[in-house]
């Protein structure tokens, strides 16, 4: 550990990417700092569990949080359909299953990108998500 210049308490903050923009491979935090006290702490660290997530799917369990699970309440704040809402949680409970990158899953990308992709078209066809949500979901 040691101390660091700090970027000043009023800096702006970047909404948290948790995907390598480029590859989109995992991301792993290598320093820490406090704003306060300019403390730096320098390392290796997972993101864990909020890795898997989207900066969307990471608002969203905001919500979902913040209205104790409450789904309808969810979907009544982001003004989205209960179908909708619930989708999104599968989405998140889907990429919560994922195996981490490295312990062995690793011939499978293809074939879960396809599985993935062919299942949101299907509920898109078979209306339980909207067009604007199916083409959000492909877009990842």
């Amino acid at each position: 550990m040691r101390r660091g210049a700090g970027n000043g308490a009023g800096a702006p903050l970047h909404p948290l990417i948790t995907r390598d923009p480029v590859s989109g491979g995992a991301l792993i935090v290598t320093r820490l700092e406090s704003p306060q006290s300019g403390l730096v702490i320098e390392g290796a660290f997972s993101l864990g569990w909020i890795g898997c997530l989207t900066p969307e799917q990471l608002e969203f369990v905001g919500h979902l949080v913040r209205n104790r699970g409450n789904l309808q309440k969810v979907a009544a704040d982001l003004k989205i359909a209960y179908n909708t809402a619930r989708n999104r949680l599968d989405d998140i409970v889907a990429a919560l299953n994922v195996p981490n990158e490295g312990t062995g899953g690793e011939g499978t990308g293809g074939d879960q990108e396809r599985e993935r992709r062919t299942t949101v078209l299907r509920r898109l066809s078979e209306g339980e998500i909207e067009f604007d949500e199916a083409m959000r979901l492909l877009e990842r």
